[in-house]
């Protein structure tokens, strides 16, 4: 599913004047969001929250999650689930087959507008780097064998850009963490777990918010603080009327 607009590698400096955080698969659960952001009391003049990617799909709120794009203090990663809606829009890929990888929020969509997200989704890279040195983390959706000078070149074959997006060979104990020694802490999603779990020097923070029993987890990086919330909770919550920042 390669295309000529992949980005590969995003670099951003350290964040001096706020803190950074990294949520994980949103699925168009956004009102779980909303009452995250609130409890952590994100500041958008100065935070930032990264996203693991799988914005869309399975959620109700897949054109919510969308919308964050919009905003100047929320940098995703490409995912799996908006990788095959791009390929749906470039005419690569039947919709049947992605509805049934949950897309079929997007069956009243029009060719346009599948268009108009696949344009927007096109400028995401596959990987984020924030910092450098000791305080580097990365974020990317699924999983990455290699060193940061190896993920840093960002020239990634068809079989890497693959397990970038689809990889589990790591979280379903088939992968050498050894083969990432050299690799900061890497925060990724992609494979639902129960709790958050480090493996190799992956972070894996998925925590499977639109399944029945599931949450959505956000991380602090820096400060090792998590915090997760189902989608009921927050609705009950009130978390709907919140509005996002």
């Amino acid at each position: 599913m390669a295309s000529v607009l992949d980005i590969s590698v995003q670099h951003h400096t350290a964040n001096r004047s706020g803190r950074d955080f990294v949520v994980g698969d949103l699925h168009g659960c956004v009102d779980a969001l909303r009452h995250l952001l609130r409890l952590i009391s994100f500041d958008p003049t100065c935070d930032r929250l990264f996203s693991v990617g799988d914005l869309v799909d399975r959620g109700e709120q897949s054109e919510q999650a969308l919308a964050l794009l919009d905003k100047p203090w929320f940098h995703a990663v490409l995912g799996n689930h908006e990788d095959t809606l791009c390929a749906v829009a470039e005419g690569r890929l039947r919709r049947q087959w992605w509805y049934g990888i949950g897309g079929g929020w997007a069956a009243a969509l029009s060719s346009a507008n599948l268009q108009h997200y696949a344009e927007q989704l096109r400028t995401l890279p596959l990987v984020r780097v924030v910092g450098s040195g000791p305080e580097r983390f990365n974020v990317l959706h699924a999983e990455f064998f290699g060193t940061d000078a190896e993920l840093d070149a960002g020239n990634f074959s068809s079989k890497t850009r693959q397990q970038l997006l689809w990889g589990r060979e790591l979280a379903m104990g088939k992968g050498d963490p050894q083969r990432q020694r050299g690799l900061s802490l890497t925060y990724c999603g992609h494979t639902p777990m129960r709790d958050i779990k480090q493996i190799g020097s992956q972070v894996f923070i998925d925590t499977g918010a639109f399944g029945a029993g599931g949450r959505l987890t956000i991380v602090e990086p820096k400060a090792l603080r998590r915090w997760s919330i189902s989608v009921e909770e927050a609705r009950a919550e009130g978390a709907a009327a919140l509005a996002l920042p």
